[in-house]
């Protein structure tokens, strides 16, 4: 456990150094008698930084879900894809978190609910690069505070009640979890995170659509091909255990 923190650790360091580079290569266009002229760094409420911010917090929950099934079983197979995952999204975590600190954007946005980014363009038609319009906000189906406590969809992606963003676990979900063992905690942990997985899928396809940055557009799009990969190999593990994946 306390490699794979020193690992998210380190990520960030790492990818603001690798940000840097990406997004001045990124943030710069040739004109046709090849000269550079550099472009704005993204917008507050623009699909990189909205990706950015959400894909961040979604991470975070499939780390601390790897933590708790790795102290809840002794099975090698779920505990080492629980590691991996855990140091890949800690890793990911990290650059998603270093690009906003280079583009100079906060990692919370109060009044932005999660995933809004994923909405169609006349959504945000209203959100420019340095301002908020009123218009770019559908507020529709959200609460005073602006964020959707009953579940919500944006871009096809649809949140369950009680959970924050697309496939994310709710805390009951997450204490049900972290009181399993052995089988059960197994079994749980696959489902949790095939959900996730296919949550996080569709929002790495809308950055891959919707981001402007090139390094983020590939981040997402290794994103889409890695998880998609893993959904398939814990099917597999869940048929093993006599178990399926949920819905």
């Amino acid at each position: 456990m306390t490699r794979t923190y020193w690992a998210a650790g380190s990520a960030v360091v790492l990818a603001l150094l690798f940000a840097a580079a990406a997004t001045v290569t990124a943030a710069s266009d040739s004109d046709g008698d090849g000269s550079r002229t550099p472009a704005r760094a993204p917008g507050l409420y623009s699909a990189d930084a909205g990706f950015a911010r959400d894909m961040a917090v979604h991470h975070q929950q499939a780390v601390e879900m790897s933590f708790i099934v790795r102290d809840r079983t002794k099975d090698e197979p779920v505990r080492g894809l629980a590691y991996d995952i855990a140091n890949t999204q800690a890793n990911q975590r990290g650059m998603l978190l270093g690009w906003l600190d280079l583009w100079g954007l906060p990692k919370v946005v109060a009044d932005e609910p999660p995933m809004s980014w994923m909405g169609s363009a006349d959504q945000h038609a209203g959100h420019g690069t340095g301002g908020h319009g009123t218009s770019g906000h559908d507020t529709a189906g959200h609460g005073a505070s602006g964020h959707d406590t009953a579940g919500h969809e944006m871009g096809g992606a649809a949140a369950k009640p009680g959970a924050l963003m697309a496939g994310m676990a709710t805390k009951e979900e997450l204490a049900q979890l972290g009181a399993a063992e052995g089988r059960d905690a197994e079994v749980l942990y696959l489902q949790l995170m095939t959900d996730h997985h296919k949550g996080g899928v569709a929002m790495a396809q809308g950055c891959a659509t919707q981001c402007k940055t090139p390094a983020e557009r590939d981040l997402a799009r290794g994103m889409v091909e890695a998880q998609q990969s893993e959904l398939t190999l814990m099917a597999d593990m869940l048929k093993q255990r006599g178990a399926a994946p949920r819905g």
